[in-house]
């Protein structure tokens, strides 16, 4: 009978694994940090499209145009899509990781990660090459706005 040294769970004992990153502790940190911004992120959204015009009727074209002229809200909403959906998918990974297994996991992470990655390219477009003077408006700032660039 020989009796073998059995290491603990968290010991460096097998030297391949050492050089790997963590993806899952990764996966951790980003969806709390990622959490604390998006709180910020979406309150200021829902601050400046709800309460400072003073009343929801404003919204409409000349308002979402009047804000995507301005690179500040452009660089807000950027950061509120790139940092919602990845904080979503990553959370919807880790649900599929759970509780799929075999080939219909591996088909539902691919399916994921091309939807996401779907989603940020077509929302990036629309925020980085949106152009306020393509639609008929009637209002005037918009007009001047339009006018001047």
């Amino acid at each position: 009978m020989s009796t073998q040294n059995i290491a603990a769970p968290r010991s460096p004992h097998l030297g391949h694994r050492r050089n790997r990153v963590n993806l899952e502790k990764w996966g951790w940190i980003y969806m709390r940090a990622s959490g604390v911004l998006l709180v910020v992120l979406i309150f200021g959204h829902l601050f400046y499209n709800l309460v400072f015009p003073g009343k929801v009727s404003i919204l409409d074209w000349a308002f979402v145009a009047g804000k995507l002229a301005n690179p500040f809200w452009i660089v807000w909403d950027s950061l509120l899509l790139w940092l919602a959906l990845i904080h979503g998918a990553n959370g919807m990974r880790t649900l599929v990781n759970d509780y799929a297994h075999g080939r219909f996991r591996t088909a539902l992470l691919w399916a994921l990660g091309a939807s996401t990655v779907v989603l940020l390219v077509l929302g990036s477009l629309v925020l980085w090459t949106f152009d306020p003077c393509l639609a008929p408006t009637e209002n005037a700032e918009l007009i001047a706005l339009c006018a001047a660039g």
